[in-house]
């Protein structure tokens, strides 16, 4: 047997590559909710339709990525982590497109509408949301570099700073839901009953997704504290 597969064999081929492409489909799949609730202001159900399956198509390859990382990931990784903090980052990382998914299929499935006046003041809260992941997908894609550094160090210093800022991205998040909230109740006399039911769902199921990628940052930043 040549040598490097030997090695190979002993210390089993890296994640944090399979990893990374995760969070990077993850972070796809939940940015396409900008272009999709611009759709969805304009009532162009068609192509929020499309845009829908977009999200799906990427929630379905992130899920294959999940598997096949969780399938290969061998229990004898030479690694100065534990192989199951690296799963529950992928697991986190996962949740996000899930819920992703989850606010695009309600969306579309009762062709919601979102109050004109609380348009602008939306979008800027769905942009906040997927803002937490672009900085979890940042952070996850310092992995490699930590690992050549052997999580020590001025880089264990950068990746800290990061997932502090993804905190604060995701206390924003916190901020920009009690304004649209507010908004919503004050216009609820004026809506049928279940469309405000639903959308205080669809504005829990956003702040849900920032909350989701701020995990992705805290167990990477238990995995530095190990």
């Amino acid at each position: 047997m040549p040598t490097s597969n030997i090695l190979a064999s002993v210390f089993g081929r890296s994640p944090i590559g399979p990893i990374q492409k995760h969070i990077t489909t993850v972070h796809q799949c939940a940015s396409q909710l900008d272009p999709f609730f611009q759709a969805v202001f304009a009532e162009e159900w068609e192509r929020v339709y499309d845009l829908q399956q977009k999200i799906i198509k990427l929630e379905n390859e992130a899920d294959a990525i999940k598997r096949s990382i969780r399938l290969s990931l061998p229990k004898s990784l030479f690694l100065p982590v534990p192989r199951t903090d690296l799963l529950e980052i992928v697991t986190g990382q996962d949740k996000v497109a899930n819920r992703a998914k989850d606010i695009a299929g309600l969306m579309f499935g009762r062709k919601m509408v979102i109050p004109e006046s609380m348009q602008d003041v939306f979008i800027t809260y769905v942009r906040r949301s997927i803002a937490t992941s672009a900085q979890a997908l940042k952070a996850i894609h310092e992995l490699d570099e930590l690992l050549e550094t052997g999580f020590q160090g001025r880089e264990v210093e950068r990746v800290v700073k990061m997932v502090e800022e993804l905190d604060d991205i995701e206390s924003e998040t916190d901020r920009d839901q009690v304004k649209v909230r507010r908004m919503l109740f004050a216009l609820e006399q004026k809506l049928p009953p279940v469309d405000v039911i639903f959308l205080y769902k669809i504005i829990e199921w956003v702040g849900d997704l920032a909350d989701r990628a701020a995990r992705v940052g805290s167990h990477l930043q238990l995995l530095l504290a190990r």
